[in-house]
């Protein structure tokens, strides 16, 4: 697999990521095996997860493949911190220098690591001086417990904020190499601030959901299938935004395309994502072995550009003032 690197370090990267938000909960010991086993095996690296999925439990069971199935010189581990499992919305994330250091040393415990390739922050704490928060991606990376260091769910004033604190601060500050977030042909909207202001500043974008959640697989199309995420308690309230007219409008030319190419929709969907401006590598989320390779099959396909015109255009997000060039309007 063709390997790229993450924003203006000099990290390298699978163009596909292997995530882990199921891991410890809907996948299993034996079922992670077997993914992270296929994505090695088709020469994958960046392997994403976070100290709150599956309440640790995800971070355990990748801890427990490394060596005994993978080498771990052979991943790029990125993990995140800073959610925490807290009823009150307003809570839901803690960026404190003291959470977060905390949080990593247990993440290195369960992993069974010195040091993780990418840590993040994985929400903005509206509550934490950001340079406190900043403050504890350097010490993460001047103790040797991070090599790089980045943030997720940063809106586009939060990631310019943040990147360019670590650029201009006086002293030893870690750049940010990574942000990630929410971006498929179904969810367009990094492209209004985050996007632009992270190819500015040399982050790189690690898009979650490039298949839209599953929909752009074409599974839907005709219905929810019994074993499907959005057929699940706990994870048809995160599939069914995705289940609308103008995402089956969007579905539908997937397909179309993927007929005229004689490829699948989920190869042409994660094409598109992984070859967009500033994309480093979408992180995809299968729950089989058997998904994951029919989605690293992608590796040999690059769409013409007529049909990412055509799908650019389908798929387009409203954006008006002030995104477009407000002397036209």
């Amino acid at each position: 697999m063709e390997q790229r690197h993450l924003g203006r370090t000099g990290l390298r990267v699978s163009r596909i990521g292997l995530g882990t938000l199921s891991w410890g909960r809907d996948t299993g010991e034996h079922e992670a095996a077997e993914l992270v086993k296929a994505f090695w095996d088709a020469g994958g690296t960046l392997v994403d997860t976070a100290d709150v999925y599956g309440g640790g439990e995800a971070e355990y069971l990748l801890g427990q493949l490394l060596e005994r199935l993978v080498p771990r010189r052979d991943l790029v581990i990125a993990t995140k911190a800073g959610s925490v499992a807290d009823p009150d919305p307003e809570r839901r994330f803690d960026g404190s220098r003291g959470h977060l250091l905390s949080a990593l040393d247990a993440s290195l415990a369960r992993l069974g690591t010195d040091y993780v390739d990418l840590w993040q922050v994985h929400a903005f704490d509206s509550r934490t001086p950001l340079e406190e928060t900043l403050q504890a991606l350097d010490i993460a990376v001047t103790t040797g417990r991070a090599r790089y260091v980045g943030v997720a769910n940063f809106c586009g004033w939060q990631l310019a904020k943040a990147a360019t604190w670590q650029l201009a601060a006086p002293g030893t500050r870690a750049r940010l190499a990574a942000t990630q977030m929410e971006y498929s042909l179904l969810q367009r909207g990094v492209e209004r601030e985050v996007l632009p202001a992270a190819r500015d500043l040399g982050v790189g974008l690690l898009p979650s959901s490039p298949l839209g959640r599953g929909v752009l697989t074409g599974k839907y199309r005709h219905g929810i299938p019994a074993d499907s995420r959005g057929a699940s308690d706990h994870l048809a309230p995160f599939v069914e935004p995705y289940l609308d007219e103008a995402a089956q409008r969007i579905v539908e030319a997937v397909a179309t395309a993927a007929d005229g190419l004689a490829v699948t929709p989920t190869q042409v969907a994660l094409a598109w994502v992984r070859d967009r401006p500033g994309v480093a590598a979408p992180v995809v989320g299968a729950r089989t072995a058997q998904q994951l390779r029919a989605a690293l099959s992608v590796e040999g396909l690059t769409l013409p550009d007529e049909i990412c015109r055509a799908l650019d255009d389908v798929s387009a997000p409203v954006h008006r003032y002030p995104d477009q060039d407000w002397s036209t309007l």
